[in-house]
Order: structure tokens, then sequence, then C-alpha cells
């Protein structure tokens, strides 16, 4: 498990393909005056193909990425890529930060430095973290996995092999979102020895029956956006979970068709008002996209879905996580149940209810999420 340093460099030819393929773009018909009902706005796609034909630049996003020091790690069979940026201060406390999808380690290059480095952006540097930020199996540039079953339970046992055998830190804590906080969650419930706490801007595995005693209006609230979520935004889910394969020949073979499937995502799940640049720059949504299409992601990053569904491990009230936990609330995330629901399953020490931002918390709202991370873990440093 020799770690090996790792840049990103992507091959002219690739990108001199990409171009051809976004000039050559056969578009879709539309319903008329449809906005965003029936899935990606064909006007806002064809605006971001455009940006990202003529104007985008990937080698300046590829200087970004490789500012960090990033490495390759051999995990069960599985090249692990992660970034690794080693804490300034006096006690600095590990923290792996898990991403989901449709993310990338990318979502994380704001808190980076601030999580690191506080001193050095206005805060205490006794709350200095080593950082890691790993690419999931299937994801960005680590391996694609060729087996079946490399589900949540296994990229969590990955994560801890990652930090304890690979890095050598015998306790540390966690962070995710969307899949990353599922596999938080299960690294907090297997490794209760290793982690010393799982900090979540997602809360999963909370379901089942509400007794009338829990019943309150913000029950009746929650379980109201679960009804809405369940008929509205759950075709790209049950797709994944079924048929990534068939789902992939499209994706991976039209750069805007891959487009549209991500940043329609990233407009639904985001605290954007119905305009997704309100909360991120083209620049940035296209850095993300770039990801899934130089290495090819699509298909095995989807297959998590899959995994998970005919292969599932999941946190359930029945597991309790006992370690203790923190709780960002983003008003627009999608799994925001209220915190006495919560309590069934997680050890919750700090909930905190934000005023703003969605599912893609670090890089939306990064200052606030950097600000819950490091007062959740600051009692916990021992």
């Amino acid at each position: 498990m020799a770690l090996r340093p790792f840049k990103v460099r992507v091959p002219a030819p690739v990108l001199t393909d990409l171009k051809r393929r976004l000039a050559n773009t056969r578009w879709p018909d539309e319903v008329a005056g449809s906005a965003w009902e029936y899935g990606a706005n064909p006007d806002y796609v064809k605006e971001l193909v455009s940006y990202w034909r003529d104007s985008f630049d990937w080698r300046a996003q590829e200087t970004l990425l490789n500012s960090f020091p990033q490495f390759m790690a051999e995990i069960d069979g599985l090249d692990i890529h992660f970034i690794h940026v080693k804490g300034k201060g006096s006690r600095t406390l590990p923290l792996i930060i898990s991403h989901g999808w449709p993310g990338s380690v990318f979502e994380m290059y704001k808190v980076i430095g601030p999580l690191t480095d506080p001193a050095g952006h206005g805060g205490d540097p006794a709350d200095a973290f080593d950082l890691v930020v790993p690419s999931l199996p299937g994801y960005g540039f680590s391996g694609h996995p060729d087996r079946r079953a490399v589900n949540v339970a296994a990229i969590a046992d990955i994560f801890a092999r990652l930090m304890t055998d690979v890095l050598g830190y015998p306790r540390f804590g966690a962070q995710g979102g969307d899949w990353g906080a599922i596999i938080t969650a299960r690294m907090g419930q297997a490794y209760p020895e290793r982690v010393v706490g799982i900090h979540l801007n997602m809360v999963p595995g909370v379901g089942g029956q509400v007794a009338e005693h829990e019943m309150t209006p913000e029950v009746e609230e929650w379980q109201r956006r679960g009804e809405e979520w369940q008929s509205e935004e759950t075709g790209y889910s049950k797709i994944q979970g079924t048929k990534p394969q068939t789902l992939s020949y499209g994706l991976n073979d039209s750069p805007a068709g891959l487009a549209a499937w991500i940043v329609e995502k990233f407009r639904s799940w985001s605290d954007c008002e119905g305009e997704v640049e309100r909360s991120y720059t083209k620049d940035e949504l296209l850095t993300n996209i770039m990801i899934y299409w130089v290495t090819q992601t699509i298909n095995s990053s989807t297959r998590l879905y899959y995994e998970s569904t005919h292969h599932p491990t999941r946190v359930s009230p029945k597991a309790r996580v006992e370690v203790p936990t923190g709780v960002a609330v983003f008003p627009k995330e999608i799994m925001r149940p209220p915190r006495h629901i919560a309590e069934r399953t997680y050890n919750i020490q700090r909930w905190t209810v934000m005023p703003a931002g969605g599912h893609f918390a670090a890089l939306e709202r990064p200052a606030e999420f950097v600000e819950d991370v490091r007062a959740f873990f600051r009692p916990l440093r021992g």
C-alpha cells in the first residue's frame, strides 16, 4: 500500500476530441415554455456547452487541482486517489471528508485551506486538521471497480484502511454529504475505536415508523417533503440503481448529455432559487463535470446506486451510531429529518440549522461549513 504521488494531466487529444463532440452536439426538441419542468433546460444547457467549448480553460482548473498534494494507494485491489494536506497547528486532528454523486473532490477546494491552515484564514491554529479528501472508488481519479458489491460498507472499510493502515492515523474524524454521509456514518458505526466523531451535512438512515408521540408539525413537513421527493426527484436514482450500464452509453459518449444530467442536480439540490449560477460559477460546474468526462467514470460512479440497491449495507435505526455526531442542516438539503428523529440513530452532540445552502454545502456555503466542522470537532481533539 505504498503511496504514489499523483498529478492531474489530461492528454491534449482528449481535450481536442471533447471540443469536437461539443461542436457536433445533436440537440433534442422541447415543450415550448417548459423551462426546467421536464428536466435540464435546453437554453441553459446550450449556454453552458457554448461556454465549455469556447471559453472554459481546463488547464487553469487542472493547475488548481494540482495545487493540492495528491496521492494514489492501492487498497483491496483498487487504486484510491486522494488529496492529503497536513495541517498547520499545534494539535492537528486527522479528518477524512467524503463526497458523493454527482460530486467529486473538487467540491472541497474552497474548504481545504481554511480547515488545514485556520490561522491563515482568520481562525485559531488549534482548529487545524490533517485533511484527507479521497475520490470514491469508481469516481474521479480512483480506480474503477470491476467486481460486484463495492458498496457503502466496502468503501467505508477501504477509507478506514486508508486512514490507519496507509497514512498511520490510529484515531481520526470523518465528515461527509450524500454518499459520503452514508460512508461516514458507516465508518462511525463499524470503527468506533478509530473514529473520534462524525460530522454530516446530510442525515441518512432515519426512516421507519413515527410513533404518535413523535408527531409534530416539523415531522409532518419532513414526511411531506419525502413524499414529494419520491414522486418528483428519484428518477435518476431508479435508473442508476437498476440499469446504470444502459444509461452509460449516452452519458459516456456525449459531453452535452453528461453536462445536462449533472447540472440539473446541482440546480435542483442547491439553494439557488432556480438559477444555478447564483450558487456556482460555470467554471465550477464544468470542472466537476470534466472530472467525470476525462476519467470516463459516469458508469462506474452510478454503479454505486446499483450495488447499494442489490447489495445493501445501510445505517438504520436498528444499528445505532454511538460515536459523537454533528449535523449541519442546510435548508435545501435532500435529507433533513427533525433532530429528535435523527437521534434515534445518531448520538448527536451538535445540531446546527443553517440560514442558507443546499446539498453541495462545502462548495456552496464554505464559510458556514468550515465553522461548523471546526466547532464540532473542537471538544473531540483530546
